[in-house]
């Protein structure tokens, strides 16, 4: 790969001190030397063995991997962005497979597939279950399949990235960073990567449950805003199958027992009309967030198409320079 000023590797660490120096090195050999290292107050020396190596070192002022992720995006300047873990799972070498798609101007935003070449002990059975449910969950909710959303290897345009709305802290920012490419119609390329197991001297930050529990959390309180309708209908759902299984409960007491439940009875009812109206309100904000996306696409059309005359017109126009006739000579 030829070398390349106009892209900053960005490494998120934490007591990645075993295996930061060859992935640092290893971009630096693919001719990516602009790395940017942002460490989460490690302990274990990270930052001195990433300095030796040639990067960048910043101390995040928060903690978690999201907030290390914003925190520099916005000091990167450079306008293409290639995000990695530091624990030697990726390879540098799959770089200029991430960024063809950004430089040749077919996607905005890359995602690296790591189930297309994964070492057979590089993820448990457990997180290799968890992320086939998180990615079906996204799929379904969402409507795209991008095949490994939580895959920490990414490339994006720093452009595209600071019109996101990333909050996330921890590990849900490789969901949120996938959730908001959907809802902002980034343009978004799924190329396949190796993935090699943690090296053993390297202890990973990631707790299955927990984190598995928060990325889920994260994907539905997402679906809030880019899709209502499942968000606000799944609640309603809920809703209406308590009411009717105690509605149901009330009946055949009533009849076989002849007993009447006037209470339980209302709070059936309840139940019911409470999520008839969750599901009338996911209906109207599915509306509403549909026709916000058409108004927001035609807005965003017609500014790109009054920036295009302005830079032809800013476009220094060429001289011709005629060669003097017979008589101009001197």
């Amino acid at each position: 790969m030829e070398p390349r000023d106009d892209v900053c590797v960005l490494i998120p660490t934490l007591n990645e001190a075993a295996t930061i120096g060859s992935v640092v090195d290893g971009f630096h050999e693919q001719g990516l030397t602009n790395v940017l290292v942002v460490d989460g107050h490690s302990s274990d020396g990270t930052r001195a063995v990433a300095a030796d190596h040639g990067a960048r070192v910043i101390t995040q002022s928060g903690s978690g991997k999201g907030q290390a992720v914003r925190e520099a995006i916005r000091k990167i300047t450079a306008p293409y962005i290639l995000m990695v873990d530091g624990d030697g799972t990726y390879r540098p070498e799959d770089a200029e497979t991430m960024l063809e798609p950004l430089l040749w101007g077919d996607a905005q935003h890359v995602i690296g597939d790591r189930f297309a070449h994964m070492e057979p002990d590089a993820m448990s059975r457990v997180n290799q279950t968890g992320n086939r449910v998180i990615n079906g969950a996204f799929s379904f909710i969402h409507g795209r399949d991008l095949r490994d959303i939580l895959s920490g290897y990414r490339a994006f345009t720093r452009e595209s990235v600071e019109a996101l709305g990333l909050y996330a802290d921890g590990f849900g920012i490789e969901t949120e960073l996938a959730v908001e490419c959907v809802k902002h119609g980034v343009t978004t390329a799924v190329v396949d990567i190796h993935y090699g197991s943690r090296p053993a001297a390297s202890d990973t930050n990631l707790h299955p449950l927990r984190d598995g529990g928060i990325i889920l959390m994260t994907l539905y309180k997402l679906a809030k805003t880019n899709n209502p309708l499942f968000y606000f209908g799944s609640v309603a759902g809920v809703s209406t199958i308590i009411g009717v299984i105690i509605g149901l409960y009330v009946g055949v007491e009533y009849v076989t027992l002849g007993i009447s439940h006037e209470a339980m009875a209302v709070v059936s009812a309840f139940f019911i009309l409470f999520g008839m109206q969750l599901l009338m309100f996911g209906v109207l904000s599915d509306l509403i967030v549909t026709l916000n996306r058409e108004q927001t696409r035609r807005l965003e059309e017609i500014a790109r198409q009054r920036r295009e005359p302005a830079a032809k017109s800013s476009e220094p126009r060429r001289v011709e320079s005629a060669s003097p006739g017979p008589d101009e000579r001197a």
